[in-house]
């Protein structure tokens, strides 16, 4: 199944507030964050679709200019062969302590548990309804996420230095 031929069939059922993108090297379809749970939902029982594969749940820190975050998840069917990359944007909440929210898909793909674990513990994105959200990579009092482009590193930790 082509890209066009998904995005038609997801138009049709969630309307047209998802956003394609065919530049580049692979289409990608922005979808709201409010949408995402049913759209992975039905991108995985749908039996004209079945995406049984959340390869890989990433995150991007678009930069204080920007304001906003990307939540890029890869998907695949593996018995269709068909792949898809769908990107959520949200604010960056650089005015407040508050991280950026979007929901989590781990009760629909439960590799989404460690994927989203990476991203939170990374560039702080709190996924809402995760069963277990804290840190996957860093020590649990580590400060900050390292992956946001405004990280400041502190000097040591625990009597080590770090820079």
């Amino acid at each position: 199944m082509t890209f066009l031929e998904l995005n038609a069939i997801l138009t049709t059922e969630f309307g047209t507030e998802l956003q394609a993108n065919t530049q580049g090297l692979q289409p990608s379809l922005t979808v709201p964050a409010s949408q995402l749970v049913a759209l992975c939902q039905f991108l995985r029982d749908d039996d004209r679709l079945f995406f049984d594969l959340l390869a890989c749940v990433t995150a991007i820190d678009n930069g204080l200019e920007a304001n906003t975050m990307e939540i890029i998840y890869n998907l695949t069917s593996i018995p269709y062969e068909h792949n898809l990359m769908l990107k959520v944007s949200v604010p960056r909440n650089t005015n407040s302590n508050q991280l950026p929210v979007v929901p989590s898909v781990a009760h629909i793909w439960r590799t989404a548990d460690w994927h989203e674990r990476e991203a939170f513990d990374l560039v702080g994105i709190r996924f809402e309804g995760h069963p277990d959200l804290r840190r996957i990579l860093l020590p649990t009092d580590w400060v900050g996420h390292p992956l946001r482009v405004d990280y400041q590193e502190e000097d040591q930790y625990h009597g080590i230095k770090t820079k």
